[in-house]
């Protein structure tokens, strides 16, 4: 044990190290308030200067997160919001939280995990802790973030594992879960040494219920990996079979229901629009990628890509199909969108399928208007620019429209009056199941 990693222990038992965690949004903040909670001092950095704004002043940005942790962590004299990357140089650890999207072509954009490792290595100094958790393919800690900081390091003739430490540990943030926080899911550590990995699972381990030391970092990016790559093919499989099974006249949802009565090999996955979030529409194409630099293809996963990515097609198609049985073409039709977040009952719109499902419905002429009690403006997206706000949901607006998309199935949203005003509803949510008898006509799509 090296002196800079028996002080780097001691710091982390006693919660006297100040953590750095870079990237202040649903990954970040859930880590700054698990590492808070826990006793540290947190330096929050972020290149919004808005949401460092919000922060000093206490205003919160994810609603999901509730309005106490933004009050709390404004009040608190150890958390120091920044948009300043000097003031990440008297941290003992430093933590990246940024985003790892795609490419135009589906190919990885390392970008934000590259200039942040290079804002870290400029405050790089003997003793700190780095931490990746951006999720990245098998490689990624080792191959793009350690050269930056080894360069770093020369300045001061560090080696690492002795003078300072590398480690990824893959984040699990499910946003809007409400009966888990971030300090009681199980957190993986992997580190590019062994002695990486115990200084790791030692910061971890002082926020952390449960930490689990993994054998590298290459195991730990795979982890991840296969934990969403896992979630897509089995959405895709269900997916597919709702294609097949609901020409035939079988409801897709009562087969789930029913194969899920075996209590042993069967673990129920649902269908929907088309998948959202950060993780699971995007890490598949990671793993895809780096298997093509290796010569390898991965076609299982690119078809489980291909099902789910054709699913606000498939949705649209529902609708074109349900109107022209009442003799309606889709151009001209009034359709209303319920819920545009990607999942129930939480404001995030990242690689929402209801951003495509509205972009193809006004392609076609569709006048569509969309209701979402949790998004009130439809935001700037990077690949739509969908000027929309959301609209009371009204018996007037339900009789009003020629068709009713469910995207996603809000608590929030009041459901009867689509049930009892609504003409058609394109149900892609079994939303309407739960609401007794409806007076239009329901299609599951």
């Amino acid at each position: 044990m090296t002196d800079y990693s028996r002080h780097l222990l001691e710091a982390f038992e006693r919660r006297s190290a100040r953590i750095g965690v870079v990237g202040l949004g649903y990954v970040g903040l859930p880590l700054v308030r698990a590492l808070h909670a826990a006793g540290f001092a947190v330096v929050g950095f972020d290149i919004d200067a808005q949401k460092i704004e919000k922060l000093k002043r206490g205003e919160g940005y994810l609603k999901h997160l509730g309005p106490a942790l933004f009050r709390d962590l404004a009040a608190s004299n150890r958390f120091s919001p920044t948009d300043r990357p000097a003031d990440l140089a008297g941290c003992d650890a430093v933590v990246l939280c940024v985003p790892t999207p795609l490419g135009g072509h589906r190919e990885p954009d390392l970008s934000f995990v590259r200039d942040s490792t290079r804002l870290v290595a400029d405050v790089l100094r003997p003793g700190m802790l780095v931490s990746l958790e951006s999720t990245s393919y098998p490689g990624t800690t080792r191959e793009l973030c350690l050269p930056i900081l080894e360069r770093a390091a020369s300045r001061f003739g560090g080696e690492v594992g002795r003078d300072y430490f590398v480690v990824f540990s893959p984040e699990r943030e499910d946003p809007g879960r409400k009966d888990v926080q971030t300090h009681q899911i199980p957190r993986l550590v992997g580190g590019i040494t062994p002695h990486c990995t115990r200084v790791g699972v030692s910061m971890y381990s002082a926020a952390i219920e449960h930490v689990i030391a993994v054998d590298s970092a290459e195991v730990a990016e795979a982890a991840k990996l296969l934990e969403n790559i896992y979630r897509a093919v089995n959405i895709a499989l269900v997916n597919e079979l709702k294609t097949i099974l609901t020409p035939m006249g079988i409801d897709i949802w009562k087969v789930i229901q029913a194969a899920s009565t075996k209590p042993f090999g069967f673990q129920p996955f649902f269908p929907g629009p088309g998948l959202g979030g950060h993780c699971i529409p995007i890490d598949p194409y990671y793993l895809a990628w780096k298997a093509r630099e290796l010569g390898h293809t991965t076609r299982f996963i690119e078809l489980a890509g291909e099902v789910n990515h054709g699913m606000p097609s498939y949705v649209v198609s529902q609708v074109a199909a349900a109107l022209n049985t009442d003799a309606k073409p889709l151009k001209g039709s009034r359709v209303l969108v319920l819920g545009i977040a990607y999942k129930p009952d939480i404001d995030d719109v990242r690689e929402t399928p209801a951003a495509e499902i509205i972009d193809l419905l006004m392609e076609a002429g569709a006048e569509v208007s969309y209701h979402d009690p949790h998004v009130a403006v439809f935001p700037p997206m990077r690949k739509h620019s969908i000027v929309l706000a959301s609209q009371p949901l009204t018996e007037e607006l339900a009789r009003a429209s020629d068709a009713v998309v469910i995207v996603t199935d809000h608590a929030a949203i009041d459901f009867g009056i689509v049930a009892r005003h609504a003409k058609v509803i394109v149900d892609t949510r079994n939303a309407m199941a739960k609401c007794g008898p409806v007076a239009g006509r329901v299609v599951k799509a």
